[in-house]
């Protein structure tokens, strides 16, 4: 005779192993190193935990698209015969936007489905989890159709919202660990070359000057002409190296593109709306000065998203002469500059990171009237 303890048993033993896999696939995919292979893994998972035929991970890019979309449950074939990716509309529109769950028994029947575009695989269920820490939504992890062929339950969905906090948290940690490699690659490439100039360079220089001397105090002074010929080369060859180290990432990607790209890398909620005011220029600043004004951008708008509940940025760059401006504005809440810069709340990294470069941060803000930060650099 089965009693009631002995099914409370079952379901706690069965939660209890859903949340062991659920941490088990976390692991798993974090340490599949980079961020699709990530979303592949927990994409592949979540269809798993639940028994369902389809599911996908969406990363938003901010414009109502998707900057990734990982599959699982349609091969390579199905997937390129549909034209394009979600774009925010019908029913995943509703759960980008309104940050909400969503289980749907009939998708073709919802009031707020958009239908699907040409050669997508026919789909009738629904289940939809944001991935968020807080407000921050880091993307989105959609299934389709159970292979029992039964709509999905609360059981279902309560097991695929703790699979998405723990996504949550490693989709973080891998952004994370390759911002942190793209800025370590930058520090390396700048100490690189200030070694090769400070110390190698005045190295060489001084074997020259001896060699010279030497020239002309010897009797056979042509015999010194090829290794000082020689030299010179090499110290040019190392100067151009040097120059190739600080302009090589500078004049591949202009202006806009470098920073449109902090923004593809920082998922942006649905609500907030970017706009770049700047020409489709080749920046006037060396390599490393140009990454360390993406780095700023790339931290302002994050403290902007995470804290300033704004819906609005703005950002404008403009040169004056020798002077490389970038204003970041914004309409959040805004904040007391004053208690910030007593406090140290994240100010002080952009303003070490601008003097590095020379350049200088003004922050205007106000409680309730949004914030602007005025970076200024000069051309060199």
């Amino acid at each position: 005779m089965i009693t009631s303890n002995d099914n409370n048993d079952a379901k706690l033993t069965h939660v209890v192993s859903s949340l062991q896999n659920i941490a088990a696939a976390v692991v798993k995919a974090s340490q599949h190193g980079g961020l699709r292979s990530v979303l592949q893994e927990i994409a592949r998972t979540a269809s798993v935990l639940v028994g369902a035929r389809y599911s996908a991970l969406g990363i938003p890019d901010g414009y109502g698209g998707f900057r990734h979309f990982l599959v699982n449950g349609v091969t390579e074939e199905e997937f390129a015969a549909v034209p394009h990716t979600p774009q925010g509309k019908g029913l995943l529109g509703v759960i980008m936007r309104e940050h909400q769950s969503l289980r749907v028994d009939n998708i073709h029947t919802h009031p707020r489905s958009a239908g699907f575009p040409p050669n997508h695989p026919n789909m009738t269920t629904l289940l939809g989890v944001p991935i968020e820490i807080g407000q921050h939504l880091f993307g989105l992890l959609y299934l389709s159709d159970k292979h029992d062929g039964h709509p999905f339950t609360e059981e279902d969905q309560r097991l695929i919202e703790t699979l998405a906090s723990y996504a949550a948290l490693a989709i973080a940690g891998v952004q994370l660990s390759e911002q942190q490699s793209r800025l370590s690659i930058l520090e390396e490439r700048e100490r690189i070359g200030m070694e090769l100039h400070d110390s190698v360079i005045q190295s060489l220089y001084a074997v020259g000057m001896e060699l010279q001397l030497i020239r002309l105090s010897s009797s056979e002074a042509e015999l010194l002409d090829n290794p000082l010929h020689n030299l010179d080369a090499v110290i040019s060859d190392i100067r151009r190296y040097i120059m190739n180290l600080k302009s090589a990432d500078a004049q591949r990607i202009t202006i806009r593109q470098g920073l449109t790209a902090v923004f593809d890398r920082l998922h942006i909620p649905p609500d907030l709306t970017v706009e770049i005011d700047v020409a489709n220029e080749y920046p006037p600043l060396d390599a490393p000065t140009f990454d360390a004004v993406c780095l700023i951008l790339s931290e302002v708008a994050s403290n902007a998203i995470r804290h300033a509940h704004a819906t609005r940025i703005q950002v404008s760059v403009f040169r004056d002469g020798r002077t490389f401006t970038m204003e970041v504005e914004d309409n959040g809440i805004g904040f007391d500059t004053n208690v910030v810069r007593r406090n140290g709340l994240g100010l002080a990294n952009i303003r070490r990171r601008a003097e590095l470069h020379g350049g200088t941060i003004e922050v205007t803000s106000a409680e309730g009237d949004g914030t602007c930060v005025r970076l200024t650099m000069p051309i060199k």
